[in-house]
C-alpha cells in the first residue's frame, strides 16, 4: 500500500495553495485586465490535476514502471532544455531575453522543472550502480571517480544559469547533487572540495550578469547598517553602496510578515498585495500568508511541510532498493533547498531569488513536476514497510 500519509499532506499542501492564490490574486487580476477568478480557476486546475496524477502514479507498479517514468522524464525534458533556446518566439515565453517557458495550446510550461525531477533520478540511478562506499580512496580518486558528473553538471550549469539566466535553480540542483554524491560514498573532504569549486563557479555566474551584481548591491544595502557597525568607519564607509539600492520588494515583504503579527489580518484582508508585492501569489506567497495568516498561518505551513520531508526521508531510509532511496532523498533535498530559499530571500537573510514555494506557489508546472516526483515516491512506498521498527544497527 502506497504512503497514505505522504500523500494526504501533499495534497494539504495543494489545497492551501489554492486558497492562498484566490486570496492574494486581487491585485494582479486588475494589474493584467483578467477576469476576477482567472488566476484562482488555474490553479484549481493545476492543483486537482496534481492531486489525481499522484493519485495515478500510486497505482503503477514500482519494479517495472518507476524506472520508466523516470528515464522518460529525464531525456523529454533535457531535450526540451536543448531545444528551447532555438525555438521561435511564437512557440516560447521570454523574460529578460531569456527564454525559459514554452508554449503549447496556450499553456506555458517551465522545462526546468521537470529536468530537476529527471536530473535527480538520473544521478540516483546511475549513482546506485557506480558508487559504493570506501574509506581507502584517495581526494584525487574520488574526484577521478565523480569527473563524468562533474562534466555533466558543467553542462547543465551553463544551459540554465547563462542560457536561461535562471542561478536560483543552479542553486538547488548543486546542492542537492553535493548531498546525493555523499550520501552515494563520497567523503566529506570530497564535499569540502565540491563545495569550493561550485562557491568559484557561482562567483563567476553572479559577476558575469550586471543583474545579478545589482541584486547583491540591493541585499547589502539592506543589512549594511547592522553589519558595519562593528568595523572601523574608514573601511566601513568603502563597504557602503548608495541607499538607492535598497531592495524595496523585500522591504514590503519584512512589513507585510510584521503587519501580520501573530493570527494575520484574516483571508483575503491583507493590504501589502495590492501592488506593494507583485508576485505575492507566486515568489512572495509566504509573505502573504504571514500578513493574511500570521506567525500560526506560516507556522501551519512550515509543520506540514517537514511532515512530508519525513516521510520522504523515510521512504530513503527503509528502501533497500538503492536507486529509489538516493531518488528519495534528492527530492527531499530539491524541496527543502527550493523552500529554504525563498524562505530566506523573502526575509532579508539572502539575496532574493525567484525560486517558487513547493505546492504553494501559483503555476502549473512547478506543482506538476513535484506532484510527479512525490507520485513516484509513493508507487516506491508501496515495496517499502514504513511501519516496520527499525532496530539500531538496521538504522546505522
Amino acid at each position: 500500500m502506497a504512503d497514505r500519509k505522504l500523500f494526504v499532506l501533499v495534497t494539504i499542501l495543494i489545497c492551501c495553495s489554492i486558497i492562498l492564490v484566490y486570496s492574494m490574486s486581487e491585485y494582479v487580476v486588475l494589474l493584467h485586465k483578467t477576469k476576477n477568478l482567472h488566476f484562482f480557476l488555474r490553479q484549481i486546475v493545476y492543483g486537482f490535476f496534481s492531486i489525481i496524477l499522484m493519485f495515478l502514479l500510486a497505482k503503477l507498479d514500482p519494479k517495472k514502471d518507476l524506472p520508466i517514468i523516470g528515464t522518460t522524464i529525464f531525456i523529454i525534458s533535457t531535450i526540451a532544455m536543448v531545444v528551447m533556446p532555438f525555438l521561435p518566439e511564437s512557440l516560447v515565453h521570454s523574460v529578460g531575453g531569456a527564454k525559459r517557458w514554452i508554449k503549447i495550446a496556450g499553456i506555458s510550461i517551465a522545462p526546468v522543472e521537470f529536468f530537476k525531477i529527471g536530473f535527480i533520478w538520473f544521478l540516483a540511478w546511475s549513482f546506485s550502480r557506480k558508487i559504493n562506499h570506501s574509506h581507502e580512496l584517495t581526494l584525487a580518486d574520488e574526484a577521478k571517480r565523480f569527473a563524468p558528473y562533474g562534466f555533466v553538471f558543467i553542462f547543465v550549469f551553463v544551459m540554465i544559469a547563462f542560457i536561461q539566466n535562471d542561478f536560483g535553480q543552479v542553486i538547488v540542483l548543486g546542492t542537492t547533487l553535493m548531498i546525493m554524491i555523499t550520501y552515494a560514498g563520497g567523503s566529506l573532504r570530497f564535499f569540502g572540495a565540491l563545495l569550493a569549486i561550485l562557491s568559484i563557479g557561482g562567483f563567476i555566474a553572479i559577476v558575469s550578469k550586471s543583474h545579478r551584481i545589482e541584486r547583491i548591491k540591493q541585499w547589502w544595502a539592506m543589512i549594511q547598517d547592522g553589519v558595519l557597525n562593528i568595523f572601523p568607519p574608514s573601511i566601513a564607509e568603502k563597504l557602503r553602496v548608495p541607499i538607492e539600492h535598497f531592495p524595496y520588494q523585500v522591504g514590503h515583504s519584512l512589513n507585510a510578515i510584521h503587519n501580520g503579527g501573530l493570527f494575520g489580518e484574516g483571508l483575503a484582508d491583507g493590504g501589502f498585495k495590492l501592488g506593494f508585492l507583485s508576485d505575492v501569489h507566486t515568489d512572495f506567497i509566504l509573505s502573504g500568508t504571514a500578513e493574511e495568516f500570521g506567525f500560526f498561518g506560516v507556522l501551519f505551513v512550515v509543520i506540514v511541510f517537514l511532515l512530508v520531508l519525513q516521510r520522504i526521508f523515510k521512504i530513503a531510509n527503509r528502501s533497500e532498493n538503492k536507486t529509489v532511496s538516493l531518488f528519495a532523498l534528492g527530492i527531499a533535498m530539491e524541496l527543502s533547498f527550493s523552500f529554504l530559499i525563498n524562505a530566506y530571500g523573502i526575509s532579508g537573510l539572502i539575496p532574493i531569488k525567484g525560486i517558487a514555494v513547493p505546492f504553494l506557489s501559483y503555476g502549473g508546472s512547478s506543482m506538476v513536476a513535484e506532484s510527479i516526483a512525490i507520485g513516484m515516491l509513493l508507487m516506491a512506498s508501496k515495496d517499502i514497510d514504513l511501519n516496520k521498527k527499525l532496530t539500531p544497527k538496521e538504522f546505522s
